[in-house]
């Protein structure tokens, strides 16, 4: 069998729609999820949340509910912050050029993200 053959089966866009609003933000979580799960520098606790997800041995609903998770959540997210507030004016600039970047290769691959109900007009909802 092939390296393939040996890993786990993954849930499905599908599966995550108890949590996200749209099958759009269900495959953009269904991305991020594969994201945290491969990327050594989220740390351990994170990798394994994404992980279990990933493979159906937990649930989103679960993770939000998981004093465990969201303390590595919000840990993470606390190190984020403190490392953007400590950029310079200069990686600051570079920092945003990218997150630009990003943006525009999402929309190209997947289409402009569409607004959030409280974010139109009210005219339009």
């Amino acid at each position: 069998m092939g390296a393939a053959d040996d890993r786990e089966p993954e849930i499905s866009d599908a599966d995550l729609l108890d949590v996200a609003d749209n099958p759009s933000q269900a495959a953009e979580l269904h991305r991020a999820l594969r994201t945290i799960a491969k990327t050594d520098g989220v740390g351990p606790e994170l990798q394994q949340m994404a992980r279990e997800v990933l493979s159906g041995r937990i649930g989103m609903r679960d993770v939000v509910e998981s004093d465990r998770y969201l303390s590595a959540i919000g840990a993470r997210l606390g190190e984020m912050r403190t490392a953007a507030e400590n950029l310079s004016p200069e990686e600051r600039t570079e920092s945003e050029k990218r997150a630009v970047k990003l943006r525009e290769q999402s929309e190209a691959e997947y289409g402009p993200d569409e607004p959030e109900e409280w974010e139109r007009p009210r005219e339009e909802r």
